[in-house]
């Protein structure tokens, strides 16, 4: 039967998360939340370092802060939740609360968008022009880079938020794990052909936009790096660039399967949901968070010496 042309106010919304497999829920509970404690450990250490050690205090390493902050930001908006739901059998989350994780998770999703962006004109300059990379990139350059980058996906944010808790919804069962946009969406009773383009012009801005822009920096920088003479010289530039590139592969990978157009519902009115619809998006959630200290700073030299000198002054000074 078709779903019923009604609504009423929604007060808290019920999450089903994994309950069709509870044993499941017990094995990524411990998963998800061992990925937590690296998270916030992780990230919690690179922007210690990033702060207490001068040396770091560089573009680069600016930029990683703002990215391991962001990290933990997403993660804790939605984790604890996320562990609390597996653990108990109520699954509900009031409206307010939903939309609060809603415009958390878009907001740190489109900032990160285009804050990695940024971090690949910074690396673009850095390899394309040294020379000229401090002029470039002066601090009254690259804290405004940042800053706009955190209004941009905020801004977003709130005119995601926005229209999508103005819909009048014809249920309150979400099946996901969390509050997030597009699962919510498929609960309203009413057309959300305003919702859908939104999304859409969201899409090229946050995706198409910056993936282009890095697709294209990365042929300059790659262009630059095969000119460079000795073998050891392209070597390092490459170490300089490789781990900025995984991120973004598979950090874009995972969006662009999350923030493609919502899906259409049969004529049963059910939605073609199942446990890889929930658990790809949690990935990006928990798992890319978890990997960006890893990849992009902890194995680098200067951040291992920065963590060396941090531990050294600690056991001296005690």
């Amino acid at each position: 039967m078709e779903k019923a042309n009604w609504s009423s106010p929604v007060a808290e919304f019920i999450i089903l998360g994994l309950s069709a497999y509870p044993r499941l829920e017990k094995i990524f509970f411990a998963l998800i939340l061992m990925m937590y404690l690296v998270i916030l450990l992780g990230n919690g250490v690179l922007i210690l370092v990033t702060i207490l050690d001068s040396r770091l205090h560089t573009p680069m390493y600016f930029f990683l802060g703002n990215l391991s902050f962001l990290d933990i930001c997403y993660t804790t908006s939605s984790v604890p939740l996320v562990l609390d739901g597996f653990l108990t059998h109520k699954k509900t989350i009031s409206f307010s609360a939903c939309a609060v994780q809603m415009f958390l998770s878009f907001a740190m999703a489109g900032t990160e968008c285009v804050l990695l962006g940024m971090m690949a004109f910074d690396r673009y300059v850095a390899v394309c022009n040294p020379l000229r990379y401090p002029v470039v990139m002066s601090k009254a350059a690259y804290v405004p880079m940042a800053v706009s980058s955190w209004a941009i996906g905020g801004t977003a944010s709130v005119v995601h938020t926005s229209l999508t808790i103005q819909l009048p919804f014809c249920g309150n069962v979400i099946n996901h794990l969390v509050c997030e946009i597009l699962a919510i969406l498929k609960l309203a009773c009413t057309d959300i052909s305003i919702n859908v383009i939104s999304m859409g012009v969201t899409n090229v801005i946050f995706l198409g936009v910056p993936v282009l822009f890095i697709s294209i920096s990365y042929v300059f920088i790659i262009a630059t790096i095969l000119r460079i003479p000795s073998a050891e010289g392209r070597k390092k530039a490459f170490s300089t660039c490789s781990a900025h590139f995984t991120v973004v592969v598979i950090f874009y990978g995972t969006l662009l399967f999350m923030y493609r157009k919502p899906k259409s519902k049969d004529s049963l009115g059910a939605d073609k949901e199942d446990i890889s619809d929930k658990l790809i998006p949690f990935f990006y959630g928990v798992v890319i968070p978890m990997l960006n200290p890893i990849i992009y700073s902890l194995r680098n030299k200067d951040v291992k010496a920065a963590m060396r000198n941090l531990m050294a002054h600690k056991c001296f000074t005690q």
